[in-house]
């Protein structure tokens, strides 16, 4: 099979392997299973980027609307997570497909002109998979985390897979008018899921990355059947699988609005980011 494989290459390139494998020492096959391994393994190390479309404490600062599209996104990942333009629910992005869980905690399918203020998302490549067959609390799955994680000083994306005991989440209403995110989240409707089997999108990102992504742990939560969700407050695994992407770049957008090149993002919004989020 292999010699009628090289028998089919164009005569110049199966010419020019021949000729590197006697230099290598090496059988054409395994000199080309060699140059493929290679590539490919590059291919993936170029494409492992996390994009943030706009740093978050933009958001923070209640810049609700970008030009950003969700077509914009997903040409640069198909895991992550988000929100959407005028704070209109929370984003999930999961296998290629993006859901608008809206805050009556249901899941909307999203046109791919439709826009958002604040997304980040990387082609999902896990590097290792955690079996996870026991209850835990949340204060005891946020310490397993910190035991999967080599280094906080890196960024990873986190999937976590099967079923809870019981899910919290909650989903930021619609903005029509100027209101800071701090101001946002204290009026945002929550939602509890018992027994019920979904998945967890998200990441780990360092606490001195807090001005361009939500530092520490920020996942959402989707349902099996694709229905509800929302950004994850409390949760009680009972049986999940738990896969790690370790992620050595990152790029950012600045968006080109007015609103964004006239705004004041010179203050520190860690604290109102943490009460947000939590």
């Amino acid at each position: 099979m292999a010699a009628d494989f090289l028998e089919g290459l164009p005569v110049e390139l199966r010419s020019l392997l021949e000729r590197r494998a006697r230099l290598a020492n090496l059988d054409p096959m395994a000199l080309l299973t060699q140059i493929l391994d290679r590539q490919l393994r590059d291919d993936d190390r170029a494409s492992n980027v996390l994009y943030v479309s706009a740093p978050v404490n933009a958001l923070v600062e209640g810049l609700y609307r970008e030009d950003t599209t969700i077509a914009d996104i997903l040409a640069r990942g198909d895991f992550g997570l988000g929100t959407f333009n005028d704070l209109d629910g929370e984003m999930v992005v999961l296998d290629g497909k993006v859901y608008q869980l809206r805050s009556d905690g249901n899941a909307h399918d999203v046109a791919a002109d439709a826009r958002t203020p604040f997304a980040c998302v990387v082609p999902f490549m896990p590097y290792s998979s955690e079996d996870i067959d026991e209850p835990l609390d949340y204060a005891q799955l946020n310490a397993l985390f910190d035991r999967l994680i080599p280094s906080k000083n890196m960024l990873y994306a986190m999937r976590l897979d099967g079923r809870f005991d019981y899910v919290r989440t909650r989903s930021v209403p619609r903005q029509d008018a100027y209101k800071p995110l701090v101001e946002v989240a204290r009026e945002q409707p929550e939602f509890e899921f018992h027994d019920v089997e979904g998945s967890m999108v998200g990441f780990w990102t360092p606490t001195f990355m807090q001005s361009v992504a939500v530092p520490g742990y920020h996942l959402h939560f989707l349902t099996a059947d694709r229905r509800h969700g929302g950004h994850l407050l409390e949760c009680r695994p009972r049986r999940i699988r738990i896969s790690l992407q370790h992620i050595p770049r990152m790029e950012l957008g600045l968006p080109m609005t007015l609103d964004y090149l006239t705004a004041d993002l010179t203050r520190d919004t860690h604290k109102d980011l943490q009460e947000a989020e939590h």
